[in-house]
């Protein structure tokens, strides 16, 4: 875990921040590893394909051809284009490439986002479970975040009755994945086009939708909210290349968003990181250029993961489980477990049991409290058959210590 030694030279908002729980687990996994343990690490979203030979040629050419100079704050021209046209064609989405702002991984641009809408004291609704990095970055724009959390019973789903309960004088934003990180739920069509009507008798707000899982739906094409045409200039649609190209260390994401929203993220990051890597950029518009064989295939294999994964965990005595639609994560609710203990060492919370069974049996998962579900604990399946049986049967046996 990070150390500050001295946090009364630092700013109030960093000394507040919480590190992320993923890449804290992934960087004890990793320390354990280095130790001579056998780890399995089923804590890290990032999936465990290589990025596709055509991409990565096209990253090689742009290195010959001279790709070296800083790029335009906002990308590339025809990478912008490309994009705006995926939109149009795969999502609906009415967009030109003025709608499209590139940024180093969709981290960024959903920090990029929050920082340009959300003032001191305005309220962010979180639909939970939600992505670790939400409420932090609403932390950061010295927003306050709002989180609805969606029960396992509902597929970890917040309604729009829901939210319209929540919504107040200062809400500014929603923010939500689908699929969602960590659930691996996905909005429907008709859940989808109920928050949008919400939010037509609420054009204050705007709606941030995190698909970046959107190739790893296993229930049929994702549907955008960003395509609704009422609500059109209400919604920004985050995506990026980490997750159905596995792109993960290229670091590319991007928003579709109003054109005074993509302005203004536009101004933003030309004073934090300017343009994002040229050779980067070169990839992914080659990503964009061609077919969509590498993401169904990786789709494919995620989809008998999940089965795989299922059938193992519901051998465990005390876990509930649903079956994720999306996304690579299963998200089980892990409360019988809680307030049990070994050895003199108390389970107290699911942070806990995540360490534990890292600890014990050297299996990197991580604790739902991070994301805004203290009950559950998020394992990725984005790993080999042999891996995800072995680790699923260590797991057993540890939690069989707990009394």
């Amino acid at each position: 875990m990070t150390t500050i030694t001295n946090p009364q030279t630092l700013s109030t908002v960093v000394n507040s921040l919480a590190e992320s729980e993923t890449l804290a687990m992934t960087k004890k996994a990793r320390e354990l590893a280095s130790q001579g343990n056998k780890v399995i690490s089923l804590s890290v979203g990032e999936p465990d394909f290589k990025t596709p030979q055509h991409v990565m040629d096209a990253a090689k050419k742009a290195i010959d051809e001279g790709y070296h100079s800083y790029s335009p704050v906002a990308g590339f021209a025809d990478l912008r284009a490309a994009i705006a046209e995926k939109l149009v064609k795969e999502n609906n989405i009415k967009v030109t490439a003025e709608n499209i702002v590139v940024s180093t991984g969709a981290k960024q641009s959903l920090a990029n986002v929050i920082q340009a809408i959300v003032d001191k004291g305005q309220e962010v609704i979180i639909l939970a479970p939600y992505w670790v990095s939400y409420s932090e970055m609403v932390k950061l724009a010295e927003g306050k975040s709002v989180i609805l959390t969606g029960t396992i019973e509902n597929d970890f789903k917040v309604t729009a009755a829901e939210i319209e309960k929540a919504i107040t004088s200062k809400t500014r934003a929603i923010m939500y994945s689908s699929p969602c990180n960590p659930s691996g739920s996905v909005y429907t069509e008709k859940e989808l086009r109920e928050i949008g009507a919400l939010l037509q008798k609420n054009p204050q707000i705007v709606a941030i939708a995190d698909e970046i899982y959107e190739y790893i739906n296993f229930e049929g094409k994702n549907f955008s909210l960003g395509s609704i045409d009422e609500i059109k200039d209400q919604v920004v649609t985050v995506n990026g290349f980490s997750k159905g190209f596995a792109m993960t260390g290229w670091r590319l994401g991007y928003i579709a968003a109003p054109k005074y929203i993509a302005a203004a993220t536009e101004k933003l990051q030309g004073q934090v990181t300017s343009g994002t890597c040229s050779i980067t950029q070169r990839a992914g518009l080659a990503a964009l250029q061609g077919d969509l064989s590498a993401p169904l295939k990786m789709k494919e294999a995620y989809l008998r993961r999940r089965d795989l994964i299922i059938g193992l965990l519901k051998e465990i005595p005390g876990l509930k489980i649903n079956k994720p639609a999306g996304a690579f994560y299963i998200f089980p609710d892990v409360s019988a477990y809680l307030g049990k203990s070994v050895n003199g060492q108390v389970i107290k919370t699911s942070s806990d049991l995540s360490m534990f069974i890292l600890n014990d049996v050297f299996v990197s998962t991580v604790g739902g409290d991070s994301f805004g579900s203290p009950n559950n604990i998020r394992i990725s399946f984005a790993a080999s058959d042999e891996n995800i049986i072995e680790a699923i049967k260590r797991i057993k046996e540890c939690l069989a210590k707990l009394k």
